[in-house]
């Protein structure tokens, strides 16, 4: 009997053995992916911002300025952009951000999706909810040209009506350790309030006119922040892995030296039996 347990301890010390090398090794690959994902969003960034400015010096230049962009309407439906993973083994990464997405579509406003990521599709699939495209199913494959094409379905179905308001939830990377789920509005945009001029400042003018570049540079500055929120989301995918493979694998360790320990008794309670047999069989 003795043997047969000290047989299981052994293989149970194999298999959890295995186990930890796995989870070290994804441990060390989200590390890895991690500081190549922080070097893609900061190296962005800069151009993004770019535009940024660039619109709000075209308002701050325009008298009267008004677009469709900014156009506050009656909300009677809402598009979300909602970005999780492909897979799990990733702590809470996904389950926060769906509780997220439900809670802001509580107060039963009618609301389209745009998933980004497998979990996500598979989430707002069996709830039945509305997809406006699941072209963009895998959050892997998501290039800065995908976020363009997203970019330009949104805006044009914004300003078709076919919803008014859109809106984007993610993960912001706060540290290695802390990840947060947030979201933020993308649609309408809100106007700047800028002070009057004074002095002299420089004229720019704008070939046909401001609008229309203004109208023209939305697009890819709403791709900036899709893109921005993808890099965010994919930091944070990766910094919760790493930290719950790091959880796994001190964990299995606790668990080999408690295995170890009871392999060990069991060996000494063996040996014992083995040697009391032949005392006693001496004896006689």
């Amino acid at each position: 009997m003795a043997g047969a347990s000290m047989k299981d301890i052994k293989l149970r010390i194999k298999s959890v053995g295995s186990t930890m090398q796995i989870t070290k090794a994804m441990e060390l690959v989200a590390s890895s992916k991690l500081r190549k994902a922080k070097e893609r969003q900061e190296r962005c960034r800069p151009y993004f911002l770019g535009l940024k400015e660039t619109l709000d010096e075209i308002e701050a230049a325009t008298s009267d300025f008004s677009s469709p962009y900014q156009e506050h309407r009656e909300v009677k439906k809402r598009c979300l952009i909602v970005i999780a993973g492909d897979r799990g083994l990733a702590g809470g990464y996904n389950n926060n951000v769906f509780k997220a997405a439900s809670a802001m579509m509580e107060d039963g406003t009618p609301t389209c999706v745009l998933p980004i990521g497998k979990r996500t599709v598979e989430f707002f699939a069996r709830r039945g909810i509305e997809m406006l495209t699941r072209e963009f199913a895998e959050a892997a494959d998501i290039s800065v040209a995908d976020c363009f094409t997203i970019s330009n379905l949104v805006t044009k179905g914004y300003l078709e009506g076919q919803y008014d308001e859109v809106s984007i939830i993610f993960t912001r990377f706060v540290s290695m350790l802390t990840q947060t789920p947030a979201s933020a509005s993308l649609l309408p945009l809100e106007a700047q309030q800028h002070e009057r001029r004074t002095g002299v400042h420089p004229l720019v003018l704008y070939e046909p006119d401001s609008l229309t570049v203004y109208n023209a540079i939305v697009p890819n500055y709403i791709a900036g922040m899709i893109y921005g929120s993808m890099c965010e989301s994919v930091a944070s995918e990766l910094g919760a892995r790493r930290t719950a493979m790091d959880a796994a694998s001190k964990n299995a360790a606790e668990m080999i030296d408690d295995l170890s320990l009871r392999y060990n008794r069991a060996r000494q309670g063996a040996i014992t039996q083995e040697i009391t047999e032949i005392v006693a069989g001496a004896e006689h």
